[in-house]
Order: structure tokens, then sequence, then C-alpha cells
């Protein structure tokens, strides 16, 4: 006779969270920041959305690891997730690269940063363990996952996207059989195998892994022993489990988290300038593809007090305006107008500017008749008077880091460079 479940599974789980990378295709955004403390949507933080997840699913013993750069990140969470109480066995710490397995090493891998921990999470007594990436726009109720895995008797449950199989080169791929057990790993295959019953589509790895705790650690302890291991989840760890264990894969449609209008699952890695513009952007549009506005799956986020987002000036020249825009807390539009653009907390845009197609990160003062198209501005930058870009590819190029698609991402190193 079966057990019936007297609570969610994601009560006894602890979501383990690797948020140590650098990001270095985002380039300069990533300068000073590590890839999941980068802003997104106008409030939030990249990592804002695999916390929240792990939040909205119930689970409430979460730990951060980081390393890259981390002051931006560690001064986030603690600012914005400092809510959790231990008289509610609820916990959130943060675990920077300390040190703390040999005097002289950093985490190595992602599967070495969770191992250099094990004595802080063999003490949360938890019985399952829920590893995330830090770095990935999506919302997922990680309890569907959690009982997959249980009801599956697996070793280890992998969160996976179905994406065109030509797609998923950049990927590690799952070889499933017809119940989806994993029957090979394959890491960014040059010929990604095809799912059973739909050849056109693979399985790729979202880097969304659950395991009991005990098995974990057993596992991370053999790993660590053994010289030849590069101490990874995708290169060592999983392969070892295909092959000696039970691996099934556990497909995004069957948790991901949709509102009433988004239409598709929505996963998005926004690792590149290319990809970060378009999904900001991508929420200005009436119906964007994915609901930030689902008050059911909120995006928690350190919530700053602020004054509500003002627009001044009505003259035929000089109107403050927005069309197919969000506008965030403490922006002032002077005389300025936008369209389908994206300001985070604290911008300032002076008479007689536009902006088109523009994600602002927050405290940006755009200065009087600047006209700026199909940009990303860095934060604290200061736009000079009169500076125009996206009328000339060319001096753009010259002058800031422009994409293929002609997205222009600006920093202030860069202003300064011009001398203006």
């Amino acid at each position: 006779m079966v057990e019936k479940r007297t609570q969610p599974l994601a009560r006894d789980a602890m979501a383990y969270v690797l948020a140590g990378g650098r990001g270095s295709r985002l380039k300069e955004l990533t300068d000073r920041r590590a890839k999941p403390a980068v802003y997104f949507g106008g409030k939030a933080r990249i990592i804002d959305f695999a916390l929240s997840n792990a939040l909205n699913s119930g689970i409430r013993r979460i730990g951060v690891a980081t390393q890259y750069k981390a002051h931006s990140l560690i001064r986030h969470l603690q600012r914005g997730w400092n809510f959790f109480r231990p008289e509610r066995n609820e916990s959130f710490d943060i675990l920077p690269a300390s040190q703390r397995v040999s005097e002289t090493q950093w985490y190595e891998g992602t599967a070495d940063a969770v191992y250099q921990n094990i004595d802080i999470i063999e003490d949360h007594g938890v019985e399952y363990m829920v590893i995330l990436a830090g770095d990935h726009i999506y919302k997922m109720d990680y309890e569907l996952m959690l009982q997959q895995h249980v009801d599956s008797g697996a070793d280890v449950t992998i969160g996976c996207l179905e994406v065109p199989r030509m797609e998923a080169t950049g990927f590690g791929v799952m070889h499933v059989d017809n119940d989806d057990r994993i029957i090979a790993f394959i890491e960014k295959p040059a010929d990604p195998p095809g799912i059973p019953g739909n050849p056109q589509m693979a399985l790729a790895s979202m880097g969304i892994y659950v395991f009991h705790t005990k098995f974990l650690m057993d596992l991370l302890r053999r790993d660590a022993a053994d010289p030849q291991s590069s101490r990874d989840f995708g290169k060592d760890i999983i392969p070892y489990i295909v092959e000696h264990g039970k691996a099934v894969a556990h497909r995004f449609t069957r948790s991901c988290v949709r509102s009433d209008f988004e239409r598709e699952a929505y996963w998005r890695d926004v690792g590149t300038i290319d990809a970060y513009w378009q999904a900001n952007i991508d929420l200005t549009h009436v119906t964007p593809e994915l609901d930030v506005y689902d008050s059911t799956w909120p995006i928690w986020t350190f919530a700053e007090i602020k004054p509500p987002a003002k627009f001044v000036h009505d003259d035929e020249d000089r109107r403050g305006s927005a069309t197919s825009s969000l506008v965030s807390g403490d922006c002032i539009i002077s005389g300025a107008m936008l369209h389908q653009s994206l300001l985070f907390t604290g911008v300032r845009v002076n008479s007689y500017s536009r902006l088109e197609n523009a994600v602002v990160l927050p405290d940006v003062t755009i200065g009087r008749h600047s006209i700026l198209r199909n940009v990303v501005i860095d934060s604290r930058v200061v736009i000079p008077e009169g500076l125009i870009v996206g009328d000339d590819p060319e001096l753009d190029a010259k002058r800031f880091r422009r994409t293929e698609n002609g997205v222009c991402l600006i920093t202030q190193p860069m202003i300064d460079k011009l001398g203006i």
C-alpha cells in the first residue's frame, strides 16, 4: 500500500541556486555584476525568477551559491530576500565561494558549488534537493517536478525543454525512451537525438535537477574523490547516473506556470545582448508572451520605496508621453517621448528627447535633444545632450557595443571616451 502524502513535497525540499556565473556573452553588462544580478523587466533581477518559482512552489529553504563579482547580487539578496524566518522552518543562505573545503579552492564547477556546502545542506535535514540555474527567465511549479521524481522512483529528474532538433546543438540533450527515461546525455551534439514519436524535436536540459538529498550527497562525495572529474553536473554527475542509475526527463510543459494571457510555455536564456534586449522589449507588447502582471505567481524582488513615475510638459513639441512602454517608479519624463521602451527605476529623460525600443537600466539621465533607438543603457549612465544612436550603424559600432542585430549597448566608459 502506497503511503498517502500529507503535505506538499516542496515543504521537505531545499532549492539550491547556482548563481556564480559571469555570463560573458552579456559583455559590459557583466563587467561589474554576475549574470543572475543583471536587471530585468523594469524592477527585478534575473535571479528573482528562479527564487520566485521556488517560493511560489512552496519551498521555504533556499541556498544561493555565488562567486563571480558577487557584491551586487549579494546586496540584492540581502535587501529583497531577507524575509525568511527560522522559527517557521524557513532559511535563506547566501553561500559565496569561501574555501570551506580547501584553503586554496574556489568553486571548480557546478557540482563542486554544492559539494563545498554539504555540511550546511545536511544541517537543514531536507529530503529533496532542487538544483537550479540562476540565470533564466521562466515561471515553473517545482512541486509538480518533485511529484514526478518521487512517483517515477528516479535517482535524478532533469527539467527539459522541447526545442526544434537542430536548435538543440547548444544545449545538453537528453536521449530518452518512450517512458522519458534518459538513456544518454549528450553535451552540445552536432546531431541531436529526436524525441520518440516526435523526431523533429529534442529534449534540451534546463539545468534543473531534482535529487533525494542523501543520494546526491553520496554522489558528490564520490565525485570529489575522483581526480579525473571536472566537478560539473552536466559533464560528470548526470552522465554517471544515466550509466549507473535511473535518470528521468521532466518536460517543462508539465509544470510551467501560465496565466490566461500566456499561450506558450515561456523560457528564455537572456545570455546575449540581443536576447536580453528582445526579452525586455517583448514585455511592452499589448499581450506579451510573459505575463509579469499575474498576481497568482508573483515575481518577488527588492521593493524600493520610491515616488511614482511622472510625465510633465504638454506643449506641441515638448510633451512628456509614452506609448507601448513600461515606466518604473521615480522616473521623470520631462517633455520627452517614449515608444516601445522599458525604463527601470530612477530614470530621467529630458526635454525634446525620443526613445524607441530602448531598455534603460536604473538611474540613467538622458540629456535634451537625444534620439536613442534599439539600445540597452547600463545603470547610472549620463547621456549627453544631442546624442543620436540608431541612425548610423558604422558610427554606432565605433562608439558603442553594437550587435549583429543592430542593438547598441551603452555604458558610462563608452560615453566618457566620446569626450562630449
